[in-house]
Formats: structure tokens, sequence, C-alpha cells
């Protein structure tokens, strides 16, 4: 059973219709408890980065996510989702994320470094390019998904990404490290590569991981 964690922010019908569509049972909580006895957790997610872990802190999802995560089980972030897995943000002032993978969430810049401007956000379909294999990436070939962001992550450690797409700037698209997985794009609005995606995390056994 999957838990889709409802915190007020999250992209939950489209989410969830995903997952009514592969035939993959759910339920949609805002109840810590209850998430806690989730096979694996889905961490949605639209709007500002800082909204989302004020919501997450005073609710006390955050703990509940970083406890979930330390007994194996698997998580994915989606979108704004995936941001929050990592150590802080840029966004509207600096702001502490759950610290489960290494890096920082930062504005495109919006012009590239011969002085183009280019559209921000990056709405549209992009390829997604290999970058280790992965159980997420099981049975799938480098193909277009879609994204809509303002924000992308920038890391030091680039073990945890999985794939990346181009968008002036190198952005990383699917994240991952132990049990703890983030897409950036919609695998909900990705077409056929986006369900497998999705198949892929329902079916992943998961592998212990620790917050840093």
């Amino acid at each position: 059973m999957i838990g889709i964690i409802d915190y007020g922010m999250g992209n939950l019908f489209s989410v969830s219709q995903a997952l009514k569509r592969l035939e993959v049972p759910y339920f949609i909580s805002e109840d810590k408890e209850e998430l806690m006895k989730a096979d694996r957790l889905i961490l949605p997610g639209v709007g500002a980065f800082k909204d989302a872990m004020d919501r997450l802190n005073e609710t006390g999802l955050s703990e509940m996510i970083i406890e979930f995560v330390q007994t194996g089980k698997p998580l994915l972030g989606i979108c704004l989702g995936m941001q929050l897995l990592f150590e802080e943000s840029e966004e509207h002032g600096l702001t502490k994320g759950l610290g489960l993978l290494p890096g920082r969430v930062v504005h495109f810049p919006g012009v590239t470094q011969e002085g183009i401007t280019y559209k921000v956000p990056h709405m549209g379909w992009n390829k997604l390019l290999f970058k280790q294999d992965s159980p997420i990436l099981d049975s799938i070939e480098e193909d277009f998904v879609y994204f809509v962001h303002s924000y992308y992550v920038v890391t030091d450690d680039p073990t945890v990404i999985i794939a990346e797409s181009n968008y002036d700037v190198q952005v990383p698209a699917v994240v991952g490290r132990g049990n703890v997985f983030g897409m950036q794009f919609h695998p909900e609005k990705s077409g056929k590569t986006g369900v497998k995606l999705l198949t892929n995390f329902t079916q992943f056994s998961g592998e212990k991981v620790v917050a840093s």
C-alpha cells in the first residue's frame, strides 16, 4: 500500500489517478501514524519550497518522513517534493530542507553564458540522459518527460544523480540514494516513460539509508 502525503501543497489528484491506472493500492493522508504504516510513501508538491517546509515542520510530517526513510521503506519525491529531499533551497530566502540527499535548490539563471535569455520556468518535454544504473530505470530507455519548474538542484555528489536533462544547465531529473528517490519532472504526466518509472518505484523492495 502506497501512502501519498497530503500537506496541502501536492498534486494529489494526478498522482493518485496514475496509481489507480496502475492498479496499485494507495491512500492519501496527513496522519503521521497512518502514513508510517504504508509500504512506500510519495511526497508530491507544487508551489514554493519555504511554504512547503513550513507546513511539513508545523505538522510534524518532516520528522515522520525522516523516520519512515530510516525504516528502509522507499520514498519518492515528485517535482517540489523532490527538491524538499535536499539540504536547502534559496527560494524566498535560504530554507533548510529534509536533508535526505546532499545539495541545494537554486533558480535557473535565465540567461546563458553567451548572454542569451531563455524562458523560466522550464516548461515542456525534455529528454532524460542516464548517468548511472538504478532499479528505478529498469527496462526504460532515454526518452522525453514533462517538466514544470523554476528551480533546480545543484549537488557536489554525482552519485545521487541517476538521470539528468539539459536546459541551459544540467538539471538533475531523477535522483536517489538507497531507498530515497526523486523526480524533478511529473512522471504521472510523462506518458509511457513516466508510467514505467512509477511502476519501478512501486516494485522497489527498499534499501536502508540514514538521513545526513
